[in-house]
Protein backbone atom coordinates (compact mmCIF):
# COMPACT_ATOMS: atom_id res chain seq x y z
CA UNK A 1 0.00 0.00 0.00
CA UNK A 2 1.26 3.78 -0.64
CA UNK A 3 1.44 6.22 1.25
CA UNK A 4 -1.07 9.07 0.34
CA UNK A 5 -0.92 12.34 0.22
CA UNK A 6 -3.36 13.01 2.83
CA UNK A 7 -2.01 10.58 5.40
CA UNK A 8 1.27 12.23 4.63
CA UNK A 9 0.37 15.95 5.29
CA UNK A 10 -2.73 16.03 7.72
CA UNK A 11 -1.72 13.80 10.55
CA UNK A 12 1.52 15.19 10.47
CA UNK A 13 0.86 18.83 10.49
CA UNK A 14 -1.29 18.24 12.64
CA UNK A 15 0.49 16.12 15.55
CA UNK A 16 3.87 18.48 15.21
CA UNK A 17 1.81 21.95 15.50
CA UNK A 18 -0.06 20.04 18.65
CA UNK A 19 3.28 19.16 19.91
CA UNK A 20 4.31 22.66 19.62
CA UNK A 21 1.49 24.22 21.48
CA UNK A 22 3.08 21.60 24.34
CA UNK A 23 6.23 23.21 24.20
CA UNK A 24 4.93 26.79 24.37
CA UNK A 25 3.05 25.70 26.97
CA UNK A 26 6.24 24.48 29.31
CA UNK A 27 7.47 27.99 27.93
CA UNK A 28 4.79 29.78 29.51
CA UNK A 29 5.18 27.26 32.82
CA UNK A 30 8.47 28.39 33.20
CA UNK A 31 8.11 31.91 32.95
CA UNK A 32 5.62 31.72 35.53
CA UNK A 33 7.66 29.92 37.81
CA UNK A 34 10.79 32.00 36.96
CA UNK A 35 8.93 35.38 37.24
CA UNK A 36 10.71 36.43 34.11
CA UNK A 37 9.33 38.49 31.35
CA UNK A 38 7.87 36.43 28.80
CA UNK A 39 9.67 38.98 25.64
CA UNK A 40 12.34 37.26 26.82
CA UNK A 41 11.68 34.12 25.36
CA UNK A 42 9.47 35.81 22.77
CA UNK A 43 11.74 37.88 20.98
CA UNK A 44 14.92 35.72 21.38
CA UNK A 45 16.97 34.45 18.67
CA UNK A 46 19.63 31.76 18.23
CA UNK A 47 21.55 34.22 15.95
CA UNK A 48 21.56 37.78 14.41
CA UNK A 49 20.36 36.81 11.78
CA UNK A 50 17.91 34.23 12.83
CA UNK A 51 14.05 35.02 13.14
CA UNK A 52 12.78 35.42 17.07
CA UNK A 53 10.52 32.53 18.56
CA UNK A 54 7.70 34.46 17.68
CA UNK A 55 8.48 34.42 13.87
CA UNK A 56 9.78 30.34 13.76
CA UNK A 57 6.13 30.02 14.91
CA UNK A 58 4.32 31.88 12.47
CA UNK A 59 6.28 30.61 10.12
CA UNK A 60 5.81 26.84 11.20
CA UNK A 61 1.82 27.56 11.25
CA UNK A 62 1.98 28.96 7.67
CA UNK A 63 4.29 26.33 6.39
CA UNK A 64 1.22 24.26 6.91
CA UNK A 65 -1.62 26.39 5.96
CA UNK A 66 -0.33 27.98 3.13
CA UNK A 67 1.15 24.68 1.82
CA UNK A 68 -1.66 22.28 2.61
CA UNK A 69 -4.25 24.89 1.01
CA UNK A 70 -1.95 25.16 -2.47
CA UNK A 71 -1.80 21.13 -2.58
CA UNK A 72 -5.69 20.82 -1.87
CA UNK A 73 -6.72 24.13 -3.97
CA UNK A 74 -8.28 25.22 -0.75
CA UNK A 75 -8.50 29.33 0.11
CA UNK A 76 -5.77 29.94 3.18
CA UNK A 77 -7.21 32.07 6.02
CA UNK A 78 -4.80 35.33 5.90
CA UNK A 79 -3.45 35.61 9.49
CA UNK A 80 -2.52 39.60 10.32
CA UNK A 81 1.08 38.02 12.12
CA UNK A 82 0.12 40.27 14.81
CA UNK A 83 0.85 37.93 18.01
CA UNK A 84 3.72 39.27 20.04
CA UNK A 85 2.93 36.74 23.62
CA UNK A 86 2.62 33.21 24.11
CA UNK A 87 -0.96 33.15 24.61
CA UNK A 88 -1.19 34.99 20.94
CA UNK A 89 0.69 32.20 19.92
CA UNK A 90 -1.09 29.90 20.73
CA UNK A 91 -4.14 30.65 19.65
CA UNK A 92 -2.25 30.88 16.06
CA UNK A 93 -1.45 27.70 16.04
CA UNK A 94 -4.99 26.51 17.13
CA UNK A 95 -6.56 28.78 14.31
CA UNK A 96 -3.93 26.94 12.05
CA UNK A 97 -4.83 23.44 13.59
CA UNK A 98 -8.79 24.62 12.71
CA UNK A 99 -8.00 24.84 9.01
CA UNK A 100 -6.02 22.35 8.91
CA UNK A 101 -8.94 20.05 10.05
CA UNK A 102 -11.60 21.38 7.63
CA UNK A 103 -9.08 20.34 4.82
CA UNK A 104 -10.52 17.23 2.82
CA UNK A 105 -8.33 14.84 2.20
CA UNK A 106 -9.76 13.58 -0.89
CA UNK A 107 -8.53 17.28 -2.30
CA UNK A 108 -5.37 16.34 -1.52
CA UNK A 109 -5.27 12.77 -2.78
CA UNK A 110 -4.19 12.53 -6.26
CA UNK A 111 -2.02 15.88 -6.22
CA UNK A 112 1.39 14.07 -6.29
CA UNK A 113 1.83 14.99 -9.85
CA UNK A 114 0.21 18.82 -9.36
CA UNK A 115 2.69 21.76 -10.50
CA UNK A 116 2.62 23.91 -7.49
CA UNK A 117 4.33 27.05 -7.98
CA UNK A 118 5.11 29.25 -4.65
CA UNK A 119 6.64 31.82 -2.82
CA UNK A 120 10.59 31.09 -2.25
CA UNK A 121 12.15 34.24 -1.03
CA UNK A 122 11.42 38.27 -1.92
CA UNK A 123 10.63 38.04 -5.18
CA UNK A 124 11.36 34.79 -6.03
CA UNK A 125 8.97 31.85 -6.94
CA UNK A 126 9.73 28.13 -7.25
CA UNK A 127 7.66 25.51 -8.84
CA UNK A 128 7.81 21.52 -7.79
CA UNK A 129 5.36 18.60 -8.23
CA UNK A 130 3.18 18.12 -5.26
CA UNK A 131 4.54 15.07 -3.88
CA UNK A 132 8.12 17.19 -3.87
CA UNK A 133 6.02 19.95 -2.51
CA UNK A 134 5.14 18.10 0.60
CA UNK A 135 7.84 16.15 1.41
CA UNK A 136 11.02 18.72 0.09
CA UNK A 137 9.40 21.73 1.00
CA UNK A 138 6.20 22.21 2.82
CA UNK A 139 7.47 19.27 5.61
CA UNK A 140 11.26 20.59 5.95
CA UNK A 141 10.03 23.96 6.77
CA UNK A 142 7.77 22.72 9.27
CA UNK A 143 10.07 20.81 10.96
CA UNK A 144 12.81 23.34 10.37
CA UNK A 145 11.26 25.81 11.99
CA UNK A 146 9.44 23.97 15.27
CA UNK A 147 13.15 22.77 16.06
CA UNK A 148 14.19 26.48 16.00
CA UNK A 149 11.53 27.49 18.27
CA UNK A 150 12.32 24.36 20.54
CA UNK A 151 15.73 24.81 20.56
CA UNK A 152 15.16 28.92 21.44
CA UNK A 153 13.06 27.33 24.36
CA UNK A 154 15.69 25.05 25.74
CA UNK A 155 18.84 27.54 24.94
CA UNK A 156 16.68 29.76 27.25
CA UNK A 157 16.44 27.06 30.04
CA UNK A 158 12.74 25.81 29.39
CA UNK A 159 12.22 21.99 30.40
CA UNK A 160 11.34 20.64 27.38
CA UNK A 161 13.31 17.29 25.47
CA UNK A 162 13.29 15.16 22.89
CA UNK A 163 9.67 13.45 23.81
CA UNK A 164 8.34 16.68 24.23
CA UNK A 165 9.21 17.31 20.33
CA UNK A 166 8.05 14.45 19.39
CA UNK A 167 5.60 13.26 21.57
CA UNK A 168 3.54 16.66 22.82
CA UNK A 169 1.48 16.22 25.71
CA UNK A 170 0.98 12.10 25.01
CA UNK A 171 4.51 11.29 26.86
Amino acid sequence: MTLSMSRASLPVCTRMLTNLSHILSKADQFVEAKKIDPTALTTYRLAPDMFPLTRQVLIACDAAKNGLARLSGVEAPKFEDTETTLAQLQERIQKTLAFIATVPAAALDGTEDKEITFPAGPGKTRTLKGEDYLCHWILPNLYFHITTAYNILRHNGVEVGKLDYLMGSAH
